[in-house]
């Protein structure tokens, strides 16, 4: 009896293949394949926004309140403002995802919140409380709002929302530099009826951009965003729950100094 080799056997057309030796096919899928396939991104989800919001978010309530326990002074009230201002125009300008920046915003910004807050709590004894209760609802509010649908965020609403938060800061502008030359500037931080009538607005401009905030959040989760980005969602929310609480204390100041 002929032996046979346990690899290679003789056939009428030559040699049979090895045993579990890849196939011609199964060779040029190998060849084919790229040396080295890098692990798939993980996408954003709410839940990255959500744990990256309070952490945002919880570092800036730290930081304000720090500043209230040490009664920091006017001089870590503008340099906080500055510092927060400069790191908040670099994230916003190169949509930075980066950690360290925007915890360093929270930070700055918690001290100049913190030291705001406590000069008006000092004026006004439980201001402070108040507004930060205020904030919470107008949160909940427009979260309401936006999952119910009762507001649609469509382009022509985020245009009109983009285009009365700048008329507002232009304002504010025109009003600094005013301030200079006139008492009270033009008046719509002075405490009078104009003044009313601008702190509700910038109120209710801020719930609006709340609304685009959640819209980006969900369009980022829709369109597969990576997870990094969660932390530019996070620093969105913040910056307009900052905005929200400041308008809402300075107008709560004006029912309080009248009484």
């Amino acid at each position: 009896m002929e032996s046979k080799n346990p690899v290679f056997s003789r056939q009428p057309n030559g040699y049979q293949q090895a045993w579990g030796s890849p196939t011609p096919e199964q060779l040029q899928g190998m060849y084919d394949r790229p040396a080295y396939a890098p692990p798939a991104q993980r996408t954003m989800t709410i839940d990255d926004v959500v744990v990256r919001g309070f952490i945002t978010l919880g570092t800036l309530v730290v930081s304000a309140a720090v500043a209230w326990a040490l009664n920091l002074g006017p001089a870590a009230l503008f340099v906080g403002v500055i510092t927060g201002l400069v790191l908040g125009l670099i994230i916003s300008f190169k949509q930075s995802t980066n950690p360290v920046l925007i915890l360093g915003y929270s930070v700055a910004y918690g001290v100049a919140v913190g030291v705001a807050s406590h000069v008006y709590n000092d004026l006004y004894h439980g201001i402070v409380f108040q507004a930060v209760v205020g904030t919470a609802l107008a949160f909940g509010a427009m979260l309401a709002v936006y999952s119910l649908r009762i507001i649609r965020v469509t382009p022509k609403f985020t245009k009109f929302v983009i285009a009365a938060g700048l008329g507002l800061m232009g304002l504010m502008l025109v009003n600094l530099v005013a301030s200079f030359f006139i008492a009270d500037g033009i008046g719509i931080r002075s405490g009078g009826a104009l003044a009313y009538v601008f702190s509700v607005a910038a109120i209710l401009v801020g719930c609006f951009f709340l609304l685009l905030d959640f819209d980006s959040v969900e369009q980022g989760v829709r369109a597969g965003a990576p997870e990094k980005y969660s932390w530019l969602m996070a620093f969105g929310l913040t910056v307009t729950l900052v905005w929200i609480y400041l308008e809402i204390l300075r107008l709560l100041s004006y029912f309080t100094s009248n009484d």
